[in-house]
């Protein structure tokens, strides 16, 4: 016989979040305290009779007023919702009686997967809405959903169901309104499959939400699977829980020799120990306690001559709290992981026994079948299940990288999870370095929020027993004292740089090289004369500048912006020479002459003997500012850049040529002109 036990079968999360609280309460229960479930806490009598043994008491709603008049400082009363949740009315009257006798309190159990229905229902509740939803009407899941859902509102127990109902909407004149369509978490993949086809196929404006639990998906995937491979099938669960009511049905489709159990007893009334059966396979609800499955599996393999084999193949053992185990991950959550250590317990791992870093999702860090070293907290062999902690095994082994590097005074990285009083808390190898806010580098008018989330160097400078203090700042300052000395070791003159234009004074300019200023002297920004460097440049402006000189061990540079091809000495000289004519501007005048400018930056003196043929007083007695004149270059002083030019040179030049012009020409000159 090989038996084969589903790696699905046991509590689901909601289910493991409920008994983890009740049981946390019942280890930690007041003086007198007495301790209610409102309703069984879930779908199995093994363990209900265990809360019982234990105290735990069952009432229901009826009782709940008298129970919360009954409640004194002696003898105060705390009442769990179950995992399948409550209606909004139960609710609200909990919300009253704990907000009006002091001694009565309550915990809300209910299974998010169930919790997100309500909000749901809830938030779509309105007349111009029809909620339907795929499950058991009486099902305690199911009554709590509907509450919420104010209007008209339906359940159905099948796609075939559903298909009836919708077809008769032109009867209840719902045709007009907009359909919901939602499950029972533990409901039927193929018909809730089934039914949304139906629903997409026959209207257009219908919102379906898939509502059904992960893990019950994957337990009912696993279960067909493994059903049809098998000659003989057991589903272990409560006989009043739906999923594994389904699970039971999905198995029994597969392979007709299945039997539903609900205690390891069951299998000799069945007649099960003795059957000869060559693969065997175990599937159980959401409500059963690792523990019984491990019974049944072994009262099985017990009987078996081949007992002590499967055993061996199996690797079952005892974890023991304190131990550091490694354990394969059969199923990941965003709140837990679920591990197997071949054992008689189930390995779960919440997320902060993961990370401290609580915007980590533990479905993007693992994957089924990945492994995982992990320290024991706490086992419960009646549940099934052993608390672990990664964390723990993570912070011992990364400690003495921590003490390794306070020692050799190396550079670590890690990321800031928390603001904490005095400064930040950053995650470094799964160990919480504090960081004291004078060393995080953040001035102290800024908030320390400012880094967090961040990706950090540090250094740690005290180790005070398992404490680690650190400094952000000293590795910020290393690091630019290195990049400076970088920068003076390649430094040289000439060497070009682009940067920002960081400050400006009325003399010249800062401007940031990476991390170190250079000054560019405000006569260095341009050719022409200039009031001060706001004239040509702006703060942040990115400029390319060049080294003049420098000076290493005082930390100065003086920087060059104005290029020689921009200078206006060499456009004109590159363009003019002495002899040549241009037209040039008068900008000013003087009672020795008038400058006229040549080209942009290069002005020309025009002598005053050198304006007219005659002899005139003033320039201005000829010439206007802004005139645009004709005019010789007679000389060019290249050392002191200077220009002379002459009009009476042109005037000369042209007198000269109309003497020389024989008489009939110059009439004929005179005849075109008059003729014009």
């Amino acid at each position: 016989m090989n038996v084969t036990v589903a790696e699905n079968a046991g509590f689901c999360f909601g289910v493991k979040r409920a008994t983890d609280a009740l049981e946390e309460r019942i280890e930690n229960r007041a003086a007198g305290e007495r301790i209610y479930t409102l309703g069984t806490l879930i779908h199995n009598e093994t363990y209900n009779k265990w809360l019982y043994d234990r105290g735990v008491r069952v009432t229901d709603i009826g009782e709940i007023e008298a129970l919360a008049a009954s409640a004194t400082a002696e003898s105060p009363v705390t009442v769990f919702v179950r995992a399948h949740g409550i209606p909004l009315e139960h609710e609200q009257l909990l919300d009253r009686l704990a907000g009006s006798t002091p001694y009565f309190s309550y915990r809300d159990c209910t299974c998010p997967f169930v919790k997100k229905i309500h909000n749901i229902a809830k938030e779509n509740s309105s007349p111009d809405k029809v909620f339907i939803l795929l499950g058991s009407a009486s099902h305690p899941e199911v009554v709590g959903i509907m509450s919420y859902f104010e209007y008209e509102k339906f359940t159905v127990n099948s796609a075939e169901e559903l298909y009836g109902l919708v077809n008769s909407f032109d009867e209840k004149n719902l045709l007009q309104k907009t359909p919901i369509l939602a499950a029972q978490t533990t409901q039927n993949l193929s018909e809730w499959k089934k039914s949304q086809e139906i629903f997409k196929k026959l209207y257009t404006n219908a919102l379906i939400f898939d509502t059904i639990c992960n893990v019950t998906e994957s337990r009912q995937t696993e279960a067909a699977s493994l059903s049809r491979k098998c000659d003989l099938m057991v589903v272990i669960g409560g006989r009043e829980s739906s999923n594994t009511a389904k699970l039971y049905s999905i198995c029994k489709e597969n392979c007709p020799q299945t039997y539903w159990i609900e205690r390891p007893e069951e299998l000799a009334v069945n007649n099960l120990i003795t059957s000869a059966h060559t693969k065997v396979g175990i599937a159980a609800g959401a409500s059963t306690p690792s523990g019984v499955i491990q019974e049944v599996y072994k009262t099985m393999s017990e009987m078996n001559e081949n007992f002590a084999e499967l055993l061996d193949a199996t690797e079952i053992k005892t974890l023991n709290t304190g131990d550091t185990v490694t354990g394969t991950v059969t199923s990941v959550t965003d709140a837990e992981l679920y591990l197997d250590f071949g054992a008689q317990v189930t390995g779960l791992i919440k997320a902060e026994q993961i990370t401290d870093d609580s915007s980590v999702k533990l479905t993007e860090m693992y994957k089924p079948g990945d492994e995982i070293e992990a320290f024991v907290i706490r086992v419960s062999d009646v549940e099934g299940f052993a608390e672990l902690s990664k964390k723990r095994v993570d912070s011992d082994k990364n400690w003495q990288k921590i003490v390794d590097a306070a020692e050799n005074n190396e550079v670590l990285t890690g990321k800031v999870v928390e603001v904490v009083k005095g400064g930040v808390s950053v995650l470094v190898d799964a160990n919480r370095v504090f960081v004291p806010a004078s060393q995080t580098g953040v001035p102290k008018d800024e908030s320390l929020d400012t880094i967090k989330g961040q990706e950090v160097s540090l250094k740690i400078i005290e180790i005070k027993g398992k404490r680690a203090i650190g400094s952000i700042r000293v590795v910020a300052r290393e690091e630019r004292r290195a990049r400076e000395e970088a920068f003076w070791a390649s430094m040289e003159e000439g060497k070009v740089f682009k940067g920002a234009v960081k400050s400006m004074t009325s003399y010249g300019a800062f401007v940031d090289l990476g991390g170190v200023d250079g000054m560019v002297h405000k006569s260095e920004l341009s050719w022409k004369p200039i009031a001060t460097p706001a004239a040509v440049l702006e703060i942040g402006q990115e400029i390319e500048v060049f080294v003049k000189s420098f000076d290493a061990e005082k930390k100065r540079i003086s920087l060059g912006y104005k290029k020689d091809c921009d200078n206006p000495w060499y456009i004109f000289t590159g363009k003019y020479a002495v002899g040549d004519v241009a037209s040039v501007k008068i900008v000013n005048m003087m009672p020795f002459g008038a400058f006229a400018e040549i080209v942009d930056g290069v002005d020309g003196l025009i002598h005053i003997s050198q304006i007219a043929q005659q002899k005139i007083g003033k320039p201005a007695d000829v010439l206007e500012l802004g005139q645009v004149v004709d005019a010789k270059i007679i000389a060019i002083d290249e050392e002191n850049q200077k220009v002379s030019l002459s009009i009476r040179a042109l005037l000369d030049e042209a007198q000269a040529a109309e003497e020389a012009m024989p008489a009939d020409e110059v009439v004929a000159e005179e005849a075109a002109a008059d003729a014009e």
